[in-house]
């Protein structure tokens, strides 16, 4: 797992291997931050922890080298990407190409990039959300596998939006995704997104959640 910052859906991954909800075991966690706060949580739970301080590479190819070297030994099914401020090099995406998944704070193909909270707020959006994508070369732009929304209220700011899409959307949908993901519920095939063996036409939503991930 890569992260940069607070470690929210790391932690709900931790808890969610803890209790059986994902039946696997987080091998490495990896942030471009040294005083990343997650790395605590990661160490706090036995998680082995790597540093790789992207400002110690000339340039983003060395730097995603670097990480692909550190993660690629421990053959992962999965590499998860949660809160890592980072944009990856081809290369990298293509060394865990469909292996790679993200978590991003929009209702995809909506704002694609940072500050989308107070996109939203600005574009006087009725609701907003969170996405759980395939990662490929485009930002942003892997098929999207699970969205979920709220309300956007009169009195929001970026800031309550955020924590609304965070406590309500993502800490729910991203470890339900990992799971289906590992149990081979959810898959992506040449001819697109199959939940339990059945093409589906559009992101899953909220209301797929199963019971144990819906808070």
């Amino acid at each position: 797992m890569l992260i940069s910052g607070r470690g929210r859906n790391l932690q709900a991954f931790i808890d969610a291997t803890r209790d059986g909800r994902i039946e696997a075991d987080i091998a490495l966690v990896v942030s471009n931050r040294a005083d990343a706060a997650g790395l605590g949580l990661a160490r706090d739970a036995g998680i082995p922890t790597r540093v790789i301080a992207h400002r110690d590479y000339p340039t983003r190819e060395a730097f995603d080298a670097q990480l692909i070297d550190a993660i690629a030994p421990l053959q992962p099914d999965l590499v998860l990407l949660a809160g890592f401020m980072r944009i990856l090099t081809p290369s990298f995406i293509r060394a865990f190409e469909g292996r790679l998944l993200n978590i991003h704070p929009s209702l995809l193909p909506r704002y694609p990039g940072l500050d989308t909270h107070a996109r939203a707020i600005a574009a006087g959006d009725a609701e907003h959300g969170a996405s759980v994508h395939l990662v490929t070369e485009e930002l942003d732009g892997g098929s999207v596998l699970m969205q979920g929304a709220v309300p956007v209220l009169p009195d929001d700011d970026a800031a309550s939006l955020a924590e609304r899409v965070m406590r309500d959307v993502e800490l729910r949908i991203y470890p339900q995704v990992v799971s289906w993901c590992l149990r081979g519920v959810l898959t992506v095939a040449a001819d697109g997104l199959r939940y339990e063996g059945e093409r589906v036409g559009a992101p899953l939503g909220l209301e797929k959640l199963e019971p144990a991930f819906r808070g």
